[in-house]
């Protein structure tokens, strides 16, 4: 698998007139190699496909690799990196090479423009190619998301007025590691009553209290890949304000998941949710962008925004989470993270959306 994200990678670089590509972020590392380690760099050729790191992960990458990569330790060579991959990249005869512009810090890009190859812009290559998920990727995404919603019932069985914000959060994260989770797929979000207006709320020492609102927004990484969804319940009978909220909220997201297909781009998604609210008279408090792509991160491309001209292709993945927030008051999302099919797109979040109400 990982020797056909490098080809396809080398094959589209070809028409920006790469040949060959050098992979510095963690995560793109682990994309195009398997390691999952946070030492080094991959550099992809025609001929070679070498990760260098050093001596703490070289038994990790070879077992991690499968033989796919040859692993160098870098520190054996008593030069610098970019050096070291200029020399390998003059070595190969490589004329023009691809590289991530968007994670690399100052100090890194000041090393690694010394490479004596002259260096091009691959990020947005490497985002598309990522884009479009195979169906190992899926298969782990659904399981992340399965394991998700086993932690999210487990939890909702024990919540109850007076338990605090952390408390909730905690025992969350417990059960998504307990069910198989690696870890959260982020810093998860249970926001009660007028913290609920936060759209990304830190857990509090506030209780649980009659009459809130509680926004959990959480997800589970599952060998890698992440799952991300919102439900929103209510601790004893809310208000009739907020009940409007959750109804307007619900009809939005349901309208805008039924749109969800091929040939649709991210802006008129994101238009379909804010339209909806708008309507109903809460467009100024739907603030954010409808949603984003997930995967090996839970925040990638594409995007569903005002100005996404994405336009969603099979094997995209993305999330549908309108909101509503009002501050003083509370907040409202419900979320639920697809994958684009031929003919629509897969929902494998099976959490109800009727008002869960804990007495």
């Amino acid at each position: 698998m990982t020797e056909t994200r490098c080809k396809k990678l080398l094959d589209a670089g070809q028409r920006m007139a790469f040949d060959s590509a050098l992979i510095t972020s963690p995560v793109n590392m682990r994309y195009f190699s398997g390691f999952t380690g946070d030492s080094g760099c991959l550099l992809i050729t025609k001929n070679a496909r070498i990760l260098y790191t050093d001596f703490r992960y070289t038994i990790q990458a070879k077992e991690q690799t499968e033989g796919k990569f040859i692993i160098r330790d870098f520190k054996k060579y008593n030069m610098p990196l970019w050096q070291i991959v200029s020399e390998e990249l003059e070595k190969q005869g490589c004329r023009y090479c691809g590289y991530e512009d968007n994670t690399m810090t100052v100090a890194e890009f000041t090393d690694y423009s010394r490479i004596k190859c002259p260096l091009g812009s691959a990020s947005a290559l490497i985002s598309s190619i990522r884009c479009i998920k195979s169906q190992d990727e899926i298969d782990k995404i659904i399981k992340a998301q399965s394991i998700a919603e086993t932690a999210f019932n487990q939890v909702i069985e024990m919540m109850c007025p007076g338990m605090t914000e952390k408390e909730v959060a905690i025992e969350l994260d417990y059960f998504m590691k307990k069910a198989g989770a690696e870890e959260p797929s982020f810093d998860t979000i249970i926001a009660s009553g007028p913290n609920g207006a936060l759209c990304h709320a830190i857990p509090s020492d506030r209780c649980l209290t009659k009459g809130d609102l509680v926004v959990m927004d959480f997800g589970a990484r599952y060998m890698g890949y992440c799952s991300d969804m919102t439900r929103t319940v209510a601790i004893g009978e809310p208000s009739a304000e907020l009940m409007k909220i959750y109804k307007i909220v619900r009809e939005a997201q349901a309208l805008t998941l039924h749109a969800v297909k091929p040939g649709i781009t991210g802006a008129q998604l994101d238009a379909i949710a804010r339209e909806c609210i708008t309507a109903r008279g809460y467009g100024d408090c739907f603030g954010h962008s409808l949603g984003h792509g997930f995967g090996l991160e839970v925040h990638e491309a594409p995007s569903a925004s005002k100005t996404s001209t994405t336009v969603l292709r099979p094997g995209m993945t993305v999330t549908v989470e309108p909101g509503i927030y009002v501050e003083g008051l509370g907040g409202v999302r419900i979320e639920d993270c697809v994958i684009v099919t031929e003919k629509g797109h897969f929902n494998p979040v099976t959490t109800t959306k009727d008002l869960i109400i804990i007495e």
